[in-house]
């Protein structure tokens, strides 16, 4: 269960919009190393995880995932929030602006819509901390694109934020990886698994 505040992790006040810039932060949505796929990522692999602590940790990020793609929505829409068809064509929007308006809708900037093969739960813990850590590392390089891109301290900001949270998550896994591996010790799947010493 979990108790909604009416704000956002950090605060988005985005004065001028910006369609273009919108193209690009929309993938940090529903794009391959997106909120979206990390939220769900997280939120599914922890049913598997066999060690609590790690169970809460992957609540905790897949958790605070939601609130960064309610972030960047928040970044999105207020980039493209009342525009007018003209600058919607010039802006190249115009494709996105068919099919969805300005309403918010998960896909890459490619154009590419989300799907659920962004991410993996297989349920052996030490394959998903992998991944999860490898998701970390793809996301803060997404964001780092993005401000080779964005220069607009508006926008900047708030990405430089969620990039930040990518690099504490990351660290947050690597020591998650570490309980497993110490927990697995004599179960560990590397060393020993019956299945394969028929």
């Amino acid at each position: 269960m979990w108790n909604y505040e009416k704000r956002l992790q950090y605060p988005v006040k985005i004065t001028q919009t910006n369609p273009k810039i919108a193209q690009v932060i929309i993938t940090q949505f529903g794009g391959p190393d997106g909120e979206l796929a990390a939220s769900m990522r997280y939120l599914s692999q922890r049913y598997s995880m066999p060690y609590k602590e790690v169970t809460g940790i992957l609540t905790d990020i897949g958790t605070e995932e939601l609130a960064h793609m309610e972030m960047i929505c928040a970044i999105v829409h207020q980039l493209t929030r009342d525009l007018t068809p003209e600058e919607i064509e010039r802006s190249g929007f115009d494709k996105y602006y068919v099919d969805h308006t300005l309403a918010l809708w998960p896909q890459a900037a490619s154009g590419a819509p989300w799907t659920a093969t962004y991410f993996q739960s297989k349920g052996d813990p030490i394959t998903d901390l992998h991944e999860d850590m490898a998701a970390e590392q793809k996301a803060r390089t997404t964001y780092d694109n993005i401000l080779r891109l964005v220069k607009d301290p508006e926008v900047a900001e708030p990405i430089r934020f969620l990039r930040q949270r990518e690099i504490v998550h990351y660290q947050r896994f690597g020591e998650s990886l570490r309980i497993v591996q110490d927990k697995l010790d004599s179960k560990n799947f590397y060393a020993f698994n019956p299945e394969f010493d028929k």
